[in-house]
């Protein structure tokens, strides 16, 4: 398994550890006595050692979270907001490209047939020009997706 992917494990575990023994904590506390000081001072110890253990482990994570997510945790927001307002900005703006270039298309189409009305010898000569450098462009992106194996890459359709 990956190191880094056992040493997240590892941190998520002393995390759960940690909230386990505030738990613990929390309940000695609210129902401290003289006769429960013990148990209190080794769980004060116990908490004490795992986030020794988990500033420890955490160093060897490299974890890098947006601000954003971080001001939601510290606003008692649910950090999955953060990724679903992203989602929904790029879904967003994915729609708005599209758009375009969808008018794009249908202006390209338009202007296709006005030449073609206007103009028919230089639309066909337009259009045998096009097609000669689609081939070219094709050959060349071909040639430049070859694997060194020779195999092609396959972009998967979605």
């Amino acid at each position: 398994e990956d190191p880094s992917k056992q040493n997240l494990a590892q941190v998520t575990g002393s995390i759960q550890k940690t909230l386990g023994l505030l738990h613990q904590l929390n309940l000695n506390v609210s129902s401290f006595s003289s006769a429960s000081q013990l148990p209190l001072l080794q769980r004060l110890n116990a908490l004490v050692a795992e986030l020794d253990t988990m500033q420890k482990l955490a160093d060897g994570c490299n974890i890098q979270v947006p601000m954003e997510v971080v001001n939601l945790i510290d606003d008692g927001k649910n950090p999955d907001e953060f990724t679903r307002d992203v989602l929904n900005s790029c879904i967003a703006k994915n729609q708005i490209t599209k758009g375009k270039t969808d008018a794009f298309k249908s202006l390209r189409k338009h202007l296709l047939e006005e030449l073609e009305e206007a103009f028919p010898d230089d639309a066909e000569a337009y259009r045998q020009i096009r097609a000669t450098s689609a081939a070219g462009s094709k050959r060349l992106a071909q040639s430049q997706s070859a694997l060194p194996n020779g195999d092609a890459k396959v972009k998967p359709e979605h």
